[in-house]
């Protein structure tokens, strides 16, 4: 029977209630017990140089000797009386617990890592003495005195991969206590928390494990090491789980506020994007939607960029916003609107996934598929997540920032501006979006003083529509049920309302027009009015159709002004292009094609028109506009003829 199990079976029933075996508790009832000694750490030490020091005595592989530190004076009298106690202990593994609950109680108003480190250094007293000594050569009369009265050939040097251990758990318990005294936020860093509860536990089982080495080393009993190693190394192994999460999770927050500090003030669009998307040393590329090709970001450089950034869920309606929206870029791409060119405007499109599993990825080649732009396309943590909902406030519904070529923001989501206006809103500022409200506010007061009885409803589409010929009356509105009850209108979500000028007051039929009438008057002060100004005259010239015209609007957005025959055919043909409404963004932007595709049919057939005059008339110098349905313009003078070649027919449609 062994000295620590004949101590055992010797201890009276009190005191094996009073002192419980460490083996027999699990490390959540340790770290309870041991939690309780802990106060404040007020008292000083200074870990490193007593590192230095403790290091030097022990030269374990794991920490090399340093030079001696003479500056620094340890608490002699602390160790000294660590020391005793530890040599002092009785045989058995309940004294063992006795013990290592003293030394904690007694360095209670020390850190973690300083409890650990100064019953380290006491015990290095004594092991380095030892130590010490048997190396002395055999001539030395006084180390050889000292043997003898240290009996030191009698004495039992611990195994050396217990020290190494403890030497080990000790650095990690520094490491952790550099890190926590750094202050990171505990919601970055969780795994400091979660290392907390295991560093007690280490700390408890590295005292235990030298004070058991301590009783071996004087002769006093005769512990089995390895059975307090396991127990160590189990507690030390999952500290050093949580310090290898909290490692990364260090990284993750100083990568972070690296490039938060260069997302500040970014070179130019470029290094903005690569700071969300780039992770270190990587080559960074973008799918080309319209070529099924990566390629290089430089692509974007000096471009204005519409970045789209959402989920993978519930997005079909915007792609095919941003589909059309590019195809529109496209057209006439290097036409200058506002100073800026359409060639100069890139879509791309970054998606935020929590977790990329096989669903994941497979939702987004399906995606990908679909669109005409480019697109980011990663399968694991985007680094700049936490910077895109930061900058943008991005929290799962997709947004459109707009951003310049030097990487500034133009307007923090354009989203809705796009849903609202399309390519009306180029280049899609958000004074843009006020500019084109203003530019219809002054219809729709026109609609309000009236009382035309129009509820403008979110982006419901609504055709507006008059005119003197009841039989085109009856046709489009009639055209226009039909529509509104397709089955193609019902997939695309699509609702369309529509209101006859003067159907239930014939009085507002002159009251609208003289209200359009006035708008004339007014004095051009700015580009805006001037744009009004232009407005009205299309207004008036489809007044003048003599069939009837109709005007179509999402929302509050007027998309279109047409003539009462391309208008009802459009309509009526709506078989023909109907599945276009499911491939544009819209059912406004499938019309207006195909209106705009019919109106150029109608004006092709149609030869100039021309009204000979009496030279002795006085009606040569009168204005008589065109007698072409279509047309409707005030005609031409020359000579002694009216001609008209319906030059503007084709845009009359155009706003």
């Amino acid at each position: 029977m062994s000295q620590s199990n004949a101590a055992d079976e010797n201890a009276t029933p009190q005191q094996k209630v009073l002192l419980p075996n460490p083996f027999d508790l699990k490390d959540s009832q340790i770290l309870e017990r041991v939690y309780l000694t802990h106060l404040h750490d007020e008292d000083k030490c200074d870990v490193d140089i007593l590192w230095n020091i403790v290091s030097n005595v022990l030269k374990t592989r794991f920490a090399e000797g340093k030079a001696s530190i003479t500056g620094f004076q340890p608490d002699y009298r602390t160790m000294k009386l660590i020391s005793c106690q530890m040599i002092t202990t009785p045989c058995g593994e309940r004294y063992v617990h006795q013990t290592t609950m003293w030394i904690l109680q007694h360095l209670k108003t020390y850190s973690w890592d300083a409890k650990a480190l100064v019953a380290l250094a006491a015990f290095a007293l004594e092991y380095g003495n030892l130590l010490h000594l048997t190396e002395v050569p055999p001539s030395d009369q006084l180390a050889n005195s000292l043997k003898q009265l240290n009996q030191v050939q009698t004495r039992k040097m611990p195994v050396n991969n217990l020290v190494e251990l403890v030497m080990e758990a000790l650095q990690n318990i520094q490491e952790w206590a550099t890190w926590s005294a750094v202050g990171y936020n505990t919601l970055e860093v969780p795994s400091l928390s979660d290392a907390l509860h295991e560093v007690p536990v280490v700390v408890y089982w590295i005292l235990a494990s030298i004070i058991a080495a301590t009783g071996n080393l004087v002769g006093v009993s005769e512990y089995s090491l390895s059975d307090f190693t396991d127990r160590l190394s189990l507690a030390v192994s999952r500290l050093q789980e949580h310090l290898k999460y909290s490692k990364e999770q260090i990284d993750y927050v100083e990568e972070y506020s690296r490039r938060k500090k260069a997302f500040s003030n970014p070179k130019d669009i470029v290094e903005f994007l690569k700071l969300l998307i780039q992770h270190k040393g990587s080559k960074v590329q973008v799918y080309d939607g319209s070529t099924k090709n990566n390629i290089d970001i430089e692509v974007l450089r000096q471009k204005h960029v519409l970045l789209f950034i959402s989920s993978l869920d519930k997005i079909e309606d915007e792609i095919l916003l941003l589909n059309s929206l590019h195809e529109r870029l496209q057209e006439n791409p290097k036409e200058i609107i506002k100073d800026y060119k359409k060639e100069d405007f890139k879509i791309l499109w970054i998606p935020i996934v929590t977790v990329w599993d096989d669903n994941q990825v497979h939702k987004f080649h399906t995606l990908k598929d679909t669109i005409k732009w480019y697109a980011v396309e990663y399968f694991y943590e985007l680094p700049g997540t936490g910077l895109i909902k930061e900058k943008f406030n991005y929290w799962g519904n997709p947004i459109i920032p707009v951003l310049t070529p030097l990487g500034d923001v133009m307007n923090e989501d354009a989203m809705d501006l796009i849903f609202q206006w399309g390519i009306d809103a180029f280049p899609f500022r958000k004074i843009d979006g006020i500019d084109l409200t203003l530019k219809w506010k002054w219809f729709w007061d026109v609609t309000k003083k009236v009382n035309l009885g129009v509820q403008v409803k979110g982006d419901r589409y609504i055709f507006i529509y008059g005119g003197s010929d009841k039989k085109w009356i009856q046709d489009f509105t009639l055209a226009v049920e039909k529509t509104k009850r397709h089955a193609t209108i019902s997939r695309a979500d699509a609702i369309i309302d529509h209101y006859q000028l003067g159907r239930n007051d014939p009085k507002v039929v002159p009251r609208f027009w003289i209200e359009i009438e006035s708008k004339k008057l007014k004095k051009h002060k700015d580009a805006l009015d001037c744009e009004i100004q232009e407005i009205v005259k299309s207004l008036l010239c489809l007044k003048q159709d003599p069939q009837g015209w109709a005007i179509l609007t999402k929302g509050s957005n007027v998309k279109l002004l047409g003539h009462g025959e391309p208008m009802y055919q459009t309509l009526a043909e709506f078989e023909i292009w109907k599945d276009k409404v499911l491939q544009k963004e819209g059912f406004d932007i499938a019309f207006k094609e195909y209106y705009e595709a019919k109106l150029k049919e109608i004006y092709d057939r149609q030869p100039c028109a021309y009204m000979n005059v009496d030279n002795n008339t006085a009606n040569v110098v009168a204005t008589i506009t065109c007698p072409n349905p279509t047309c409707g313009r005030v005609m031409e003078v020359t000579s002694v003829s009216y001609k008209c070649c319906h030059r503007d027919a084709p845009n009359t449609g155009n706003i």
